[in-house]
């Protein structure tokens, strides 16, 4: 099996990484600083599940072919029009192309844009569970205990591909399922995400700080309900046991649970508050549910996003004037 992995950042690096790491013939697609890099430090994970370094194959979008298996797409929500165009080439699109793509991506509104590119047929289900990192020296740092990839079928012709790559992810070293009722489980993260990315980064805090107050562990479980109620409005409603689960996570005292995108705030980053908060509140008002929670969080994030824009058009050098009309 071929894959093609866009990118070699934080999720990209460590998944394609320890594939690469088990043998597997795995290519990067990077632009060209981080081939680079890549080519003269090799790919670098520094992980409590070992350390790992090793020279991988990388290709830029001009030199991709429709000559791969899986596309593991890895972008970011906000970089996703310009990922899909980047993976394009290496899915044929009417030329001959064999791949599926495996989005990597929390929410649920890049399916809708791969399906209408590329086709339902051709967009895998996927849902990574890790917090990673890439270093300003080009590592891959893993921070937590997660390293898991669930995925499966969203049409029956996909069930072959998908039992090809559960053979070839055997012995890898990260977690994997193969799941049937993929999009549920893609559902299940995004409300587990949205509360936590929600009230992280509204309150400024960890889990364990939120809780410590008069009424965190109140507002986080709201918030929660408010979530589960939207995905069971669209037929995904969350299962019992992982609500009680998600309660116990979302409310342990003294816990460091946070969300990477509060990480994204406190160093002035863009965030995929839109994708992750603001579609899910699109949702509920489509279906006239009351959210109130939701709103002030995904509020928040679209207030954040307008000020960055602000402050960084504000720093950007004046446009020069161009040549006046007797100059034409």
């Amino acid at each position: 099996m071929r894959i093609l992995v866009l990118g070699a950042g934080a999720v990209g690096g460590y998944f394609g990484g320890r594939l690469a790491q088990k043998g597997s013939d795995v290519t990067f697609l990077v632009r060209a600083k981080r081939a680079e890099t890549l080519a003269r430090d090799g790919l670098r994970i520094s992980s409590r599940f070992g350390d790992f370094r090793k020279q991988v194959q990388c290709v830029t979008q001009d030199q991709v072919k429709p000559a791969y298996d899986i596309v593991m797409l890895t972008a970011k929500a906000y970089d996703l029009a310009a990922a899909i165009d980047a993976i394009a080439p290496a899915m044929g699109e009417g030329k001959g192309g064999r791949g599926l793509v495996l989005p990597l991506l929390n929410g649920m509104a890049h399916l809708e844009m791969l399906d209408r590119r590329f086709g339902r047929e051709r967009v895998l289900g996927g849902v990574a569970y890790i917090a990673a990192t890439l270093a300003p020296d080009g590592e891959v740092r893993h921070l937590n205990d997660f390293h898991r990839v669930v995925f499966g079928p969203r049409a029956e012709t996909q069930r072959a591909a998908c039992d090809a790559l559960a053979a070839e992810l055997a012995g890898v070293n990260f977690e994997w399922k193969r799941l049937e009722a993929i999009e549920q489980a893609m559902w299940d993260k995004w409300v587990l995400l949205a509360t936590l990315a929600g009230i992280t980064c509204l309150m400024r805090a960890p889990v364990g700080d939120i809780v410590a107050t008069a009424s965190g562990a109140k507002l986080t479980l709201a918030l929660l309900g408010e979530c589960a109620g939207i995905a069971a409005a669209e037929g995904f409603p969350t299962p019992e046991e992982s609500i009680a689960n998600y309660r116990g996570m979302l409310t342990q005292a003294g816990s460091a649970f946070t969300a990477s995108m509060l990480r994204d705030i406190e160093t002035g980053g863009q965030t995929e508050g839109e994708h992750i908060l603001g579609a899910l509140l699109a949702r509920a008002r489509q279906r006239d549910l009351r959210t109130p929670v939701l709103e002030v969080a995904a509020t928040h994030l679209e207030a954040y996003a307008a000020r960055r824009r602000r402050e960084t058009a504000a720093t950007q050098p004046p446009a020069r004037p161009g040549p006046s009309a007797a100059a034409r």
